[in-house]
């Protein structure tokens, strides 16, 4: 498990109208914890990526208000991310094997910088597997959420559902409980929604879809990164 600095206690919240879910089915109010102190783990096995990312950005600065995916490989592979949303100045920021405290430990080095208007964020995917909790996902996309608006409180995030694969089906009810606490936390404010890739993923017998992974059963092929581009597609777009 990697330490969270605070631990608040688990309280039941419902869910509220002000934020927004882009899936196409309600679920189930789960059990939220409140938000956290934040996690601030970080592996130095990410030193590289962080600095050549920072490279690039001193050749070609992105300019302030684009929209900023970040988060674990499913933000690295994607291969066609610009092209697949026309006319925003996307900044692709993802770094394979990252779990949500990478994030927040490196927020301030390839997130705040950019002052985006939106956050496109994937990860919890890895920290499952790792061991984590449902409910320290959340903690941590909390702290996420807490460290960019003390400095970018105008700024939206969306949080893309954690996807079921195969290669990792053992942890399909944790997926499923992680991100049904990261939904109704969405739905506490007006700049957070959650994007409900999960439900789509899933073929009529329950399943992973086996036709939108690649062969390794756990990353996104074309098929898969087409769905994802639908999905997010009115998110980036501001509809």
């Amino acid at each position: 498990m990697r330490p969270v600095q605070l631990l608040l206690a688990v309280a039941v919240l419902s869910s509220c109208s002000a934020g927004r879910t882009y899936h196409p089915a309600a679920a189930p109010q789960p059990v939220l914890a409140p938000p956290s102190g934040g996690a601030t783990a970080g592996s130095p096995a990410f030193d590289n990526d962080i600095a050549a990312f920072e490279a690039a950005d001193r050749r070609s600065p992105p300019q302030p208000g684009g929209v900023l995916f970040v988060g674990s490989s499913s933000i690295r592979l994607w291969p066609s991310l610009a092209d697949d949303f026309p006319g925003v100045r996307v900044v692709q920021r993802g770094f394979g094997g990252s779990e949500i405290s990478d994030v927040v430990h490196y927020a301030p080095r390839i997130v705040l910088p950019y002052r985006p208007r939106l956050i496109v964020f994937y990860a919890g995917d890895n920290d499952l597997n790792a061991g984590e909790s449902p409910e320290s996902v959340l903690r941590d996309y909390q702290s996420f959420v807490d460290l960019v608006w003390q400095t970018l409180p105008g700024t939206r995030i969306a949080f893309v559902a954690i996807k079921p694969s195969g290669s990792r089906w053992a942890l399909f009810e944790k997926m499923r409980t992680a991100n049904e606490l990261i939904r109704a936390y969405s739905a506490r404010d007006p700049r957070l929604s959650y994007v409900d890739v999960f439900t789509p993923m899933l073929g009529p017998d329950g399943k992973p879809r086996e036709e939108l992974f690649v062969a390794d059963r756990l990353h996104l092929n074309e098929k898969g990164y087409a769905l994802w581009r639908q999905i997010l597609n009115p998110v980036v777009n501001g509809r």
